[in-house]
């Protein structure tokens, strides 16, 4: 029955699959050990047992997250061998040893220090258990830092020599290839976008706790923390997604325009589509509501630069337009409702009714998953955008696949869809589970014995400090 498939589509599929599922749970998990770092860095310097609550309360679900992320990551990889092994041969000498680097930096910090931050909050001294937190939190960041130079490196490949046998080599210098033209730009995009995913994941679950009991301390400490960083985070998110915008457009241009829907180049003037259906057998946005040369304001701040459409560009070197248009406005939407929730929550904090206002919390409880929406439709930009290449504008995705025949890659993929929905569907259950409860006034213990480190007494009931 599967004859008749594409055995390159079928390895596609599959990837982006896998990676979907991947994807989201560093993005939480990033987000996560810096709050659970701030939340562990607050209760050492106050000794409010608010905060040592709430450490332990995401703690748990930490660990969750991190395991999940570990497990699903380490499935993908081996699909460079089965799937993409004719990539993984020309473009290893420089994906291999970036690869090697994360887990030599950030896994072995993470792997070496979660155990302690995990198990150890009476077992050893405060500033060794803080420094295991600490440890994380950076192993996680310095986890996207490699990942996303590698991604970024197939994006805007930079530092390289071709071999005799066509295999991308390292040049004279690997802070060329490390520190590729993009990379700097997607590194801040991305960790931003983890942090706002952690920020609004948080604040919508201290929202459903508000909703059913507006008295919790500890509901209300992490509702008005995620509200801050929402606030904070989410117009720098929004600058550095335009500076973003501003580099793919000087390195991939044609992603911007399968982004903006321009099938047709604007010699005086692009106008900014905001919906429309695109429609790319036509060349044409069918039902496009525009602003007159507002994208030529945006990317070339001046409304009568000219931009060149997809009318430039041959077909066989063209993304598929619907899937990025789209993807990229689910992303651009989702920020600015973000970015609509902090103010409000600004506005609810200076008429003192953050932890009034009912609307405001059903609000912040309907976009709790929005991030991780949000950096999946940012991915999938991303990467359906670079086609039809795996290494941007030189290894083209149809050259990059293992000979494999169809039926044998959807035996694959099948297996991966039952494995995935029912593992990780138990593990997002048992997530939801834990957030379900809400946080304890009697948890002023971080693992069911009283805390001993830094001479601190727990308090007998949360105490306040709202954040």
């Amino acid at each position: 029955m599967f004859d008749s498939l594409d055995a390159l589509l079928l390895a596609r599929a599959q990837f982006a699959f896998t990676v979907s599922f991947h994807f989201l749970f560093p993005a939480f998990s990033i987000g996560l050990a810096s709050y659970l770092m701030v939340l562990e860095g607050l209760w050492l310097a106050t000794g409010k047992g608010v905060y040592a609550n709430l450490f332990r309360y995401w703690l748990k679900i930490f660990a969750v997250v991190f395991a999940m992320g570990v497990v699903s990551g380490l499935v993908m990889s081996y699909q460079f061998g089965t799937n993409w092994s004719v990539f993984s041969d020309k473009a290893g000498p420089i994906i291999g040893p970036l690869m090697a680097y994360e887990v030599l930096t950030a896994f072995f910090l993470e792997a070496g220090f979660l155990g302690v931050m995990l198990f150890g909050i009476n077992k050893v001294g405060r500033k060794l258990h803080f420094t295991a937190t600490c440890a994380v939190a950076i192993g996680t960041f310095i986890s996207a830092f490699w990942i996303l130079s590698v991604n970024s490196w197939m994006q805007t490949p930079t530092g390289y020599e071709i071999g005799a046998n066509g295999q991308f080599l390292p040049g004279p210098s690997w802070t060329a290839i490390i520190f590729n033209p993009s990379f700097p730009y997607r590194l801040v995009h991305t960790v931003l976008a983890a942090y706002l995913t952690t920020a609004f994941a948080v604040g919508g679950v201290g929202a459903w706790h508000l909703l059913k009991d507006r008295s919790n301390p500890g509901a209300r400490t992490m509702f008005s923390m995620a509200m801050w960083m929402a606030a904070i985070v989410a117009p720098i998110q929004i600058f550095a997604g335009d500076m973003h915008g501003l580099n793919t457009l000087e390195h991939q241009p044609v992603k911007v325009m399968a982004m903006e829907g321009h099938y047709e180049s604007h010699p005086e003037g692009a106008p900014l589509i905001l919906f429309g259906i695109p429609d790319s057998a036509k060349k044409r946005v069918d039902y496009a509501i525009s602003i007159p040369k507002a994208s030529s304001l945006i990317l070339k701040h001046d409304l009568n630069a000219p931009m060149k459409g997809l009318d430039s560009v041959p077909d066989a070197d063209q993304p598929p337009v619907g899937i990025v248009f789209w993807a990229f406005r689910v992303m651009v939407g989702l920020g600015l409702a973000m970015l609509g929730l902090g103010l409000w929550s600004l506005i609810a904090r200076w008429r003192g009714k953050l932890h009034e206002w009912t609307w405001l919390h059903r609000a912040a409880l309907l976009l709790g998953p929005s991030g991780f929406i949000a950096v999946l439709a940012g991915w999938i930009v991303t990467e359906v955008g670079r086609q039809p290449f795996t290494v941007y504008g030189l290894l083209r995705t149809t050259a990059s696949a293992s000979p494999l025949d169809a039926p044998a890659v959807a035996a694959s993929l099948l297996a991966f869809v039952l494995v995935y929905f029912s593992v990780f569907g138990m593990g997002i259950w048992y997530l939801l589970h834990l957030m379900k409860k809400p946080p304890q006034a009697h948890e002023s213990t971080l693992d069911g014995a009283p805390i001993r480190t830094a001479g601190i007494t727990p308090a007998p009931a949360i105490e306040g400090g709202e954040g």
